[in-house]
């Protein structure tokens, strides 16, 4: 479980690193994004933060004796981790496939880069399930726990894909109805 919980923290670590050099490169201040780069920052920040509590609560499921939080709430924040990435590759799975059938966007802009965003991100809901399923039994958590962080995913998501973009959009900060 160990290396489970190590490869976890060191995923989101990574993933935290590439938002931090977007934002220490001004990757979004130049080229296609310049017109929407503060929007698109805070966003970043947003899901930057997401990332060191993930690698912070995947290391926290390995430890002998977590104490910086309670183990309830570490059982549910990995719960959410699982239910978030899960939803997060079949929402992306369900996209490939409609644009593969033809019905939605452009199936040429499925390109090995992307696919191999997705398998990373099978990774990590196969990670974070593992560490749920072992860090509820090893702490004998019930079904609570389970259940708030599989309805906190929905949340998490639509409010990083749904609700901060709607609130930039209508500061100005991004376009409206996801138009660039």
């Amino acid at each position: 479980m160990t290396v489970v919980g190590l490869i976890m923290a060191v995923w989101c670590a990574g993933f935290a690193a590439i938002s931090i050099w977007f934002e220490v490169t001004d990757y979004f201040g130049t080229g296609e994004y310049a017109d929407h780069a503060s929007g698109l920052s805070v966003v970043n920040w947003i899901v930057t933060a997401i990332k060191v509590v993930g690698a912070t609560v995947a290391l926290l499921a390995i430890a002998r004796r977590p104490r910086l939080l309670a183990p309830r709430t570490v059982g549910t924040l990995l719960w959410a981790g699982f239910a978030t990435t899960t939803v997060y590759v079949l929402g992306s799975l369900l996209q490939a496939a409609l644009m593969l059938a033809g019905l939605s966007g452009d199936a040429d802009k499925i390109t090995g880069a992307s696919v191999a965003y997705v398998l990373l991100f099978i990774v990590a809901a196969a990670g974070f399930g593992v560490l749920a399923f072992s860090y509820a039994r090893r702490a004998e958590l019930g079904k609570r726990e389970m259940l708030l962080g599989a309805f906190g995913a929905p949340v998490v998501l639509g409010g990083v894909l749904i609700v901060v973009p709607t609130i930039l959009a209508a500061a100005g900060l991004l376009p409206a109805g996801g138009q660039g």
